[in-house]
């Protein structure tokens, strides 16, 4: 079958990248969310990442216009009963994402993929929701979608080989470098191996052995990375960090667990969950 059509649930963060992603690849995309304010936001940043683009010389205001084109919004999930793949990108809830599948598996044509986001939920529970297994897979973007070349592809218990193939090629079209994970564990390969990463770096504050902003110095000018373990948990979200830890915890051999540092449940009671609120870590009201 040939993608021409994609649908994407979810128009948060990731949601929107992933929309922008495949509408910068020539893809029609209806993006769907519950409220239409999520929508408008959602497309709005699409909007505005685009106008830095353009503003850089990176893109023309044409293509800007192409690719928003492509693109739209809805809140109704039956406007995605005619495209021929999908990807949901929506909160890590299991319940929430089985109540998706199972309605996007009732909507849609037998056909038609049905792949999650999901950064370490178990992808063969989510496809028990629906009548075609075979045809339900993780496809784990990084954020931001556009910009990060990894995606992860993660093959349920009965996920098809032909399935998998379909999304590898469909990633590396779009310019993406790929791994494929043959077994569905949680937090895959790179999430279960940086949350161990993210919670010993919050130990190591909890125990007041440096402050945030040295530890953070530590990991970008000792082991090159990019952005510190703080900066990051308050780039992607604090609380995404704090559910993909409890998956893991849950999920994993108990020699394998990561317990749940202090500071870390308290900044999220706190409602301090990164850069989308304002403040996380660190505060960005400025």
């Amino acid at each position: 079958m040939e993608i021409k059509k994609v649908g994407v649930i979810g128009a948060g963060a990731m949601g929107s990248g992933i929309a922008q992603l495949f509408a910068q690849n020539g893809f029609e995309v209806t993006v769907r969310d519950i409220k239409q304010e999520f929508v408008d936001r959602g497309i709005g940043f699409i909007d505005g990442t685009l106008a830095r683009s353009v503003s850089k010389g990176k893109m023309s205001e044409d293509d800007k216009a192409a690719i928003m084109g492509r693109i739209k919004g809805t809140v109704e999930m039956a406007d995605l009963k005619d495209v021929d793949y999908v990807v949901e990108a929506a909160i890590e809830d299991l319940n929430l994402k089985k109540d998706i599948f199972k309605e996007l598996d009732e909507l849609t044509g037998l056909d038609v993929i049905l792949a999650t986001n999901t950064s370490s939920l178990p992808i063969t529970e989510i496809a028990s929701a629906t009548k075609r297994p075979d045809k339900v897979i993780g496809m784990h973007f990084f954020n931001p979608a556009p910009v990060m070349k990894l995606v992860e592809i993660i093959k349920g218990h009965l996920t098809s080989d032909e399935t998998a193939k379909t999304v590898e090629t469909l990633a590396e079209k779009m310019g993406k470098v790929t791994v494929m994970v043959e077994k569905d564990e949680a937090g895959f390969i790179v999430n279960r191996m940086m949350m161990l990463q993210l919670m010993e770096a919050i130990k190591i504050y909890d125990e007041g052995i440096a402050s945030k902003e040295d530890i953070d110095k530590a990991m970008k000018f000792g082991l090159n990375h990019p952005m510190g373990p703080f900066e990051l948990m308050d780039f992607t979200g604090i609380d995404i960090c704090y559910l993909v830890n409890e998956v893991l915890k849950k999920e994993l051999p108990r020699e394998l667990k990561h317990t749940t540092p202090y500071s870390l449940k308290a900044t999220v009671r706190a409602n301090r969950l990164g850069r989308k609120t304002g403040a996380g870590w660190y505060d960005y009201k400025k």
